[in-house]
């Protein structure tokens, strides 16, 4: 549950800035390295929304927990 709780912090991170815009994110789940999230609000139907997914969240957690973190999906 510890890798869990690391991501969760890094998304709580990150959540000011996807709710400036309107949206945030939900953790869902953690498995075998990747991260499972569901995006919401604005950034639920975003047409950024893989941008944000890629190249934000996934991103940072990968710099955050290297090694940890392989990827991360959208789960609706």
């Amino acid at each position: 549950m510890a890798l869990y709780d690391d991501v969760n912090e890094v998304i709580e991170k990150l959540r000011p800035f996807l709710q400036r815009d309107g949206g945030d994110v939900e953790l869902i789940s953690v498995e075998d390295g990747i991260v499972n999230v569901r995006l919401q609000g604005a950034c639920g139907t975003c047409p950024g929304a893989t941008m944000t997914l890629k190249h934000g969240i996934e991103r940072a957690l990968l710099e955050e927990l290297p090694g940890q973190v392989i990827g991360v999906q959208q789960v609706r």
